[in-house]
């Protein structure tokens, strides 16, 4: 895909706003369903039951409506992690924020992975402009970890000389390695492993931690839905 930037918006009706919100949903679920190259906007108009007029009344072409594709994944991911993601301004908090992730990747058995790190293969040496909203929208992620993570060094709980930034970068690869195996191997370990190799860097930074243990769910390596 070629390069565009979207067309100019102007402040859109509220039955306009429907129309868009319409069209960006039904992309997301053909990307989701075919991928990105599967997915044609002949096939977006069909299952947004609009024509091609509208279509690009609102989308100058494909990447722009990928982009905004893109940009809904990352509603979707930060709304299915709120409130707990949040609450990582404390060592609980940042351990409930993973327990969590992993709950949820053992309740799916990782089918699916990451809405945004699924798009990542597929788009990042395709389409410049697909990478670089990517690569914005991974960084909106993870400002909530380093803001996080900067609260817990004010507070004390991190040591001064602690890079909030590069510890934010450290757990969300570690995520998207985790989820990536987890995928893979339908099986919610290999992001247990990963989200406790990251919890242990990041644990050498405490200040006079009162607790040691990162293990994310007691039991989770014997758990034989793991290994079904």
């Amino acid at each position: 895909m070629k390069s565009h930037q979207g067309r100019p918006t102007s402040r859109l009706t509220a039955r306009g706003a429907v129309t868009k919100a319409r069209i960006v949903a039904a992309a997301a679920s053909l990307v989701r369903e075919h991928g990105v190259a599967g997915t044609s906007l002949d096939a977006v108009m069909t299952a947004s039951a609009t024509s091609r007029s509208q279509l690009y009344h609102y989308f100058a072409d494909k990447d722009a409506l990928i982009s905004e594709v893109i940009k809904t994944q990352l509603g979707h991911v930060i709304a299915a992690q709120e409130p707990r993601l949040r609450e990582v301004s404390s060592w609980d908090g940042l351990q409930r924020w993973c327990d969590h992730l992993v709950t949820t990747t053992r309740a799916t058995h990782g089918v699916g992975g990451c809405p945004l790190g699924s798009l990542v293969s597929e788009l990042a040496d395709r389409s410049d402009s697909a990478r670089l909203e990517l690569a914005r929208s991974f960084a909106q992620w993870q400002s909530y970890l380093s803001t996080g993570f900067t609260v817990m060094r004010d507070n004390g709980e991190l040591a001064s000389d602690a890079d909030v930034d590069e510890l934010a970068l450290t757990m969300m690869s570690a995520l998207q390695g985790g989820l990536l195996m987890a995928q893979t191997t339908r099986s919610a370990r290999p992001l247990e492993l990963a989200l406790n190799m990251a919890l242990g860097h990041i644990d050498r930074y405490r200040c006079d931690p009162t607790n040691n243990t990162t293990v994310l769910i007691s039991g989770a390596a014997n758990d034989p839905t793991e290994h079904a």
